[in-house]
């Protein structure tokens, strides 16, 4: 099974583990978009990078395919071999 390297983002008053390649990216989207990451994964060169955010009108989506995500968790799904994705993206 995979096991990627994490890193921690501060994501209003709790602390998210996301890949640490990620943990960047992931506390500028917080700090200047009007919107929460609820979920991201880096793809580890299988599936395409994914980052799920809640806009403040309660709208999630997927941010770098903006295909909506009906789920309000439980939004990654993992392969036979360990590797997490989002199946609206990889249809």
């Amino acid at each position: 099974m995979y096991k990627a390297k994490t890193g921690v983002v501060k994501v209003g008053d709790r602390q998210i583990r996301v890949d640490k390649c990620m943990v960047h990216l992931i506390r500028h989207i917080n700090e200047y978009m009007p919107c929460v990451t609820l979920g991201c994964c880096s793809g580890h060169n299988k599936y395409p990078m994914t980052i799920i955010v809640k806009e403040n009108n309660g709208l999630r989506f997927e941010l770098l395919s903006n295909i909506p995500i009906p789920r309000t968790r439980r939004f990654y799904k993992k392969d036979k071999e360990g590797f997490y994705y989002i199946p609206e993206v990889n249809k």
